[in-house]
């Protein structure tokens, strides 16, 4: 699914962990959506922080299939010098096992004259602010439904010693694989205006109709929950009203009430990805990335033996003249 959706502060966010990296940094906290851990890492955090420790945090577990979430905590903990921890954001005591886990990665740090030095990162509309206000335990940044409410970095003690610099949320350029594309348009961590919300409620009925069948049938009173993805989607549309005059349905309406059943967790607690499909999506992305590689360098060099082709039938032609003369 194409997504055209990077702001300007997104590319400010980018320098600015460049320059916190080159400041000094010790750990990188990723929060990463639990409904799809693999599709909410961004690919880009990882190039600027080559090198730091890693902390994976798995946020909005309450929504996620808690099988699934530890499967992938187990995921990212095989990693090196990655630790992960599942987390609801609005719960205080799980929230500070971050803190202890940030120290757990960087044992030498700590106290005012070596001071802990935390960076946290993770898509918009993850959960960050919410996270940050309930560590600190008073509203120390903004939060929202919305993608894109923090605008700037900010530092912020969490204790003597401990310092957690926060960034904007940010995506990254281009989105290579397909299923993540529509996972992150569901989770409503892209911008409304950035993709085709029906499109993506098709695809949500999809995946739901693999892994969580009974769930839809549950929520909607469907009779064959895994009738043609259009089909449920024009059955949910009419169990909720969303029709016109004439019976037809409403699809756009349709599509926001799926999105928003499953983005509010009235769908149940679900996890839209597994370790090994994300694994294997990814593989497929790179085979292609590199086709079209393939295909771009055969184009040129094509082009450019065309190119000499008619040099050199043009020279030849000009030395026939002069003999000919």
């Amino acid at each position: 699914m194409p997504i055209h959706w990077f702001p300007g502060h997104m590319n400010a966010t980018r320098q600015a962990i460049r320059d916190r990296v080159k400041a000094g940094l010790d750990v990188v906290i990723e929060l990463l959506d639990a409904r799809l851990p693999g599709s909410s890492s961004n690919p880009l955090l990882a190039s600027l922080t080559t090198g730091r420790a890693a902390l994976k945090v798995l946020n909005k577990q309450d929504l996620a299939d808690p099988q699934l979430t530890e499967r992938w905590l187990a995921h990212y903990n095989a990693l090196p010098h990655t630790s992960a921890i599942g987390l609801d954001a609005s719960e205080k005591s799980p929230a500070r096992a971050l803190v202890r886990a940030c120290r757990e990665l960087a044992p030498n740090r700590g106290g005012l004259a070596k001071p802990l030095r935390v960076l946290i990162c993770g898509i918009p509309n993850v959960g960050k602010s919410t996270l940050i206000n309930t560590l600190v335990g008073r509203r120390a940044a903004k939060t929202g439904d919305e993608p894109g409410i923090t605008k700037t970095e900010q530092k912020i003690v969490l204790e003597d010693g401990f310092y957690l610099f926060d960034t904007p949320g940010m995506l990254w350029p281009r989105i290579s694989i397909a299923q993540s594309g529509y996972h992150l348009a569901a989770s409503g961590a892209i911008g409304r205006n950035a993709f085709d919300e029906t499109e993506v409620a098709l695809e949500l009925i999809l995946v739901l109709q693999r892994h969580y069948p009974e769930r839809l049938k549950e929520r909607y009173g469907l009779a064959d929950p895994l009738a043609p993805e259009e089909d449920v989607l024009a059955a949910i549309g009419a169990k909720r009203g969303a029709k016109v005059r004439g019976g037809e349905v409403q699809w756009h309406k349709a599509a926001e009430m799926l999105l928003t059943d499953f983005r509010q967790g009235q769908l149940g607690r679900i996890t839209l990805e597994t370790p090994e499909e994300m694994d294997e999506w990814r593989r497929q992305a790179a085979e292609a990335e590199d086709a079209r590689k393939a295909a771009e360098e055969a184009a040129r060099a094509a082009e450019k033996l065309k190119r000499s082709g008619r040099r050199t039938s043009g020279g030849s032609q000009g030395r026939a003249d002069v003999i000919e003369d």
